[in-house]
């Protein structure tokens, strides 16, 4: 490819070997983690959490594609993009997904006291504040990564929709070495095998809502930021049941469908499809959807 091709946007993108890269970069320092005290393992997961991050923004400086590193840009300090509304009822959706869940899970013997924040946080070692932090940052750094080159090197070549349930499947199995941690939410899950197979499940759905959040937004990584901060902090304070968070993902599967089929368009065109970076900025416009 040569610089012309670079500078106007037909970059190749590479998904194959960014989940390689992510992957192994996270694994080989969230694997050591499982046997290390935990005095130690929470900076070897942090320096894994970043591991997505980082490949992603390696990808997009070395690529020579001055697009590809604009998009970037714009994704991740363009305040214009965020549809600050869409964000605002994305988050009142997934709180009434947590409501829902909760008043299902009665009827199966489950504490109305569910409607209550929790003193702590699932996982431990760091403190509250430490934990507060923990979220924060993972909600930043894993957007990065993930919307900075991840995703979109996946629509790149197909619609929304296979992208999504590729993106969620991935994203959901990077989290294995968690469940094997002392001190992570994950490894809390172990008490119970259909607890540890719902999180796993769970991902998949919320892959969909999270590029509904981000598509919704032009393409914007603070827009996830945000919800995903938001995800990660209601999951963690509000005192859901493991069993009721099984009903969670029943409720957030069928969320998912109905964004799906309110937004077929958004998730089945093919108008970006080969040329992602010249669609997302307005000049294949009157390319029509297969």
């Amino acid at each position: 490819m040569n610089n012309t091709e670079n500078n106007t946007g037909n970059y190749k993108y590479k998904p194959v070997l960014f989940f390689a890269l992510a992957y192994v970069f996270t694994w080989i320092f969230w694997i050591p983690a499982i046997f290390l005290p935990e005095s130690i393992s929470p900076l070897l997961m942090l320096i894994g959490l970043m591991a997505p991050a980082i490949v992603s923004t390696v990808f997009i400086m070395a690529s020579g594609s001055d697009a590809l590193k604009q998009d970037f840009k714009n994704k991740i300090i363009g305040f214009y993009k965020v549809k600050w509304l869409n964000v605002v009822w994305a988050v009142i959706v997934f709180a009434i997904v947590i409501v829902c869940s909760i008043l299902l899970s009665l009827p199966f013997g489950q504490s109305i006291n569910q409607f209550s924040f929790t003193e702590g946080f699932s996982f431990t070692g760091v403190g509250i504040a430490g934990a507060f932090i923990t979220i924060t940052i993972a909600a930043i750094i894993e957007e990065v990564g993930w919307k900075g080159y991840c995703e979109d090197s996946i629509g790149n070549y197909m619609n929304w929709f296979w992208e999504s349930m590729i993106f969620g499947v991935l994203w959901s199995l990077w989290h294995l070495p968690l469940i094997f941690i002392p001190g992570t939410y994950q490894a809390g899950l172990m008490v119970n095998p259909l607890y540890v197979i719902n999180f796993f499940v769970s991902g998949i759905p919320m892959g969909f809502v999270i590029t509904w959040v981000y598509l919704e937004s032009d393409r914007s990584i603070l827009a996830c930021m945000i919800f995903h901060f938001f995800v990660n902090f209601m999951q963690e304070k509000i005192a859901l049941t493991p069993e009721t968070k099984c009903l969670e993902t029943i409720v957030i599967t069928v969320l998912t469908i109905i964004i799906i089929m309110a937004k077929k368009d958004m998730f089945f065109e093919t108008r970006h499809v080969g040329r992602l970076l010249e669609y997302s900025n307005g000049s294949n416009n009157e390319v029509q959807t297969d």
